[in-house]
């Protein structure tokens, strides 16, 4: 079989990639997945209760792209679902991100309306003010309001994700993580929130669908790949291949004699329980004591009806492959960046070579911010083919 394309990895990067380019060029593209199942990180599958579950934690769509939501619509209908984060502070639990509703919880009633007028005539209401900006402020009221979010919500949980201490985290990272001038509850305000409603793993195979793909589970990129450091050249089943490699895996998994790129792993606990709601809402943070760092119920994600439930407890470790243990996050330290500089300026020889996605470009995405570099990695490839 003659391919135009290889892509290494069927997660929502390489079906993207892999979709276009036999849709839009024609070509036949093989796609190798090393793992049993396509759709990455997003799998979600019947467990043995029949709930439809997130086998690697929970997956929520949301974005303001419209050309991101308008073309994963070929491949999917959607339950359409707005996501809601409670937190366990002191016994109870709270909206989050913090909001107004949030500091009424927590504080006595004329501390909370004096620290809600203070966050209002500071910030304007409706306001998003990253956590780390709040504890910059003068005004004692609002600094005692965000020491408290801090201690409470934020500083634990940070750490127990990361491995270090918040200080030590990108902005980019902490940024993510707001204080709502607003009783908004909503975890995400994108214009567009919702899930398959068939699920990722049905939306990601009809992506794959195409003819022109061929798909490839449990089948190691190394078993049918090889670069070839001394010619600089790639070989498919030991033929020179002159197409280009999408490659979203590791990418120091190709550099030879480099030192690993470091990341975050997690560790999931999946329960069924025969009673028809564990929690009030998808997701509960557990940022202070306990081990894990949130439970999900998926019932409420999917809107599936179901007389049991099923929930999966999230423990973030360190990243230890022998152990089974999945890459989800890279971290954002220099020294990690700097290894990855030179691990992509020694792949730089290959010209083919494409890397792209989450594990690729050493980046964290979010689901959509993934399929939209995807079609932009398509649009660049289609700007240098001959015409």
């Amino acid at each position: 079989m003659t391919y135009q394309a290889i892509v290494v990895g069927a997660g929502l990067s390489g079906a993207v990639m892999a979709e276009r380019m036999a849709s839009q060029l024609g070509w036949r593209v093989l796609v190798l997945e090393q793992r049993d199942h396509l759709a990455g990180n997003c799998f979600d599958e019947l467990d043995g209760a029949g709930v439809l579950i997130h086998r690697y934690g929970p997956h929520l769509f949301h974005t303001d792209k419209p050309a991101v939501a308008d073309y994963l619509s070929k491949f999917t209908q959607w339950h359409r679902y707005e996501h809601r984060v409670l937190s366990r502070i002191d016994g109870q639990l709270v909206p989050l991100p913090f909001n107004l509703t949030s500091i009424e919880r927590c504080f006595p009633a004329d501390k909370a309306k004096a620290m809600i007028a203070a966050l209002s005539g500071r910030f304007g209401d409706g306001a998003r003010v990253p956590i780390l900006a709040l504890r910059q402020e003068a005004d004692p009221l609002l600094g005692e309001l965000a020491e408290f979010i801090y201690q409470k919500a934020f500083v634990n949980y940070t750490s127990k994700q990361w491995g270090m201490p918040p200080e030590a985290i990108s902005p980019e990272v902490t940024a993510r993580v707001p204080v709502v001038v607003s009783r908004d509850d909503r975890y995400f305000t994108d214009p567009f929130q919702a899930v398959p409603k068939a699920g990722y793993s049905a939306m990601v195979a009809a992506m794959l669908a195409h003819p022109n793909i061929e798909l490839q589970l449990s089948s190691a990129m190394a078993e049918r790949v090889v670069l070839d450091w001394a010619q600089a050249t790639i070989q498919l089943d030991g033929v020179p291949f002159t197409g280009p490699l999408i490659y979203t895996g590791m990418l120091d998994a190709l550099c030879a004699g480099s030192e690993p790129l470091p990341y975050r792993s997690l560790r999931f606990e999946h329960r069924h329980l025969a009673q028809a709601q564990f929690q009030p809402v998808t997701t509960v943070n557990y940022p202070n004591e306990e081990a894990y760092t949130r439970i999900t119920e998926f019932k409420h994600l999917t809107g599936q009806a179901h007389a049991g439930t099923s929930i999966v407890y999230e423990f973030p470790c360190a990243y230890a492959p022998e152990q089974g243990l999945e890459p989800y996050y890279p971290l954002f330290t220099d020294t990690a960046q700097q290894r990855y500089a030179a691990c992509r300026a020694q792949l730089a020889c290959f010209t083919q070579l494409i890397p792209l996605g989450r594990l690729a470009e050493y980046r964290y995405f979010d689901m959509d911010d993934a399929v939209d570099n995807a079609l932009h990695c398509f649009a660049e490839l289609l700007r240098s083919q001959p015409h």
